[in-house]
């Protein structure tokens, strides 16, 4: 019956269909290293609408908005950080026209907070597990976050736990399945989500079928990689797919968003529903 209960936080989202959702990637945040300071924050905000509205015409069924460019990144980010986000979807809202996301990398409460400030409707973070990482240890705590969501009174607002962290490599010895299982058990994701080793590299994906198999009442998405000749094939499998990369100019991570090659990622997905 809990579980039935979470589902129905992306049901009430997305329907029956297998959700598709973009990246906004937000450019660095003033205190990071790569900060155009010359382009300052007018330049941010230029930069994330005109993703959005690429993305919007596209017909992504999603959008989430992300600090990928704060390199490096921290566990705990400066609220300057989670301020300017705050400020840039602030300025935003009014055109967004789809369901929206946040991630502040690799900061679940901070997360958690731009979501409240936002009105986002789902969160993306690395929630479980113990990973030696580049930048460090990697101990996320997914009790004190959802308890931080709950205080905030955003009891609605759905989870998605990145359960392979990307720049990282687990110290479980469990399988990624075993892993996926056990988190849903203990920490009631409302979606597992399988990632390559890096931004932009794809999940394996014996390892998306494996977690679906074990996992067949529980929303799991492909997280990082998912291109134009693969994503008929894993939306076979996965629930839903998160994308950013391949929607970029030359599909570069960091370039900005190509309308036409997003417009032909929506087209190949739409073959299919």
């Amino acid at each position: 019956m809990e579980e039935f209960a979470l589902s129905k936080k992306l049901k009430g989202i997305f329907g029956d269909k297998k959700p598709v959702i973009a990246m906004v990637h937000i450019g660095a945040l003033p205190g990071a290293p790569l900060y155009d300071k010359d382009g300052g924050l007018d330049a941010l905000l230029d930069g994330a609408r005109k993703d959005l509205h690429a993305l919007q015409d596209a017909g992504f069924d999603a959008v989430m908005f992300g600090n990928e460019n704060d390199r490096p990144y921290e566990f705990k980010v400066d609220m300057a950080s989670t301020a300017t986000m705050a400020f840039l979807i602030g300025q935003l809202r009014s055109e967004i026209k789809i369901p929206f996301g946040v991630n502040v990398l690799w900061d679940p409460e901070s997360s958690i907070a731009l979501a409240a400030a936002t009105g986002a409707r789902f969160v993306r973070e690395i929630f479980t597990g113990t990973y030696a990482s580049d930048m460090g240890p990697w101990t996320p705590n997914a009790g004190k976050a959802m308890r931080y969501r709950d205080r905030l009174g955003r009891e609605d607002l759905a989870l998605l736990y990145n359960i392979s962290a990307e720049f990282a490599h687990s110290l479980d010895q469990r399988s990624v399945a075993d892993r996926a299982r056990s988190a849903v058990f203990s920490s009631i994701p409302d979606a597992v989500l399988v990632s390559g080793t890096i931004t932009g590299e794809a999940a394996a994906i014996g390892d998306i079928d494996a977690v679906k198999r074990v996992l067949p009442d529980t929303y799991v998405f492909a997280n990082t990689g998912v291109k134009h000749a693969t994503v008929r094939d894993t939306l076979k499998i996965a629930d839903g797919v998160i994308v950013g990369s391949s929607l970029k100019v030359d599909g570069h991570t960091w370039n900005a968003v190509d309308p036409e090659r997003a417009k032909e990622f929506m087209r190949l997905v739409n073959m299919d529903r």
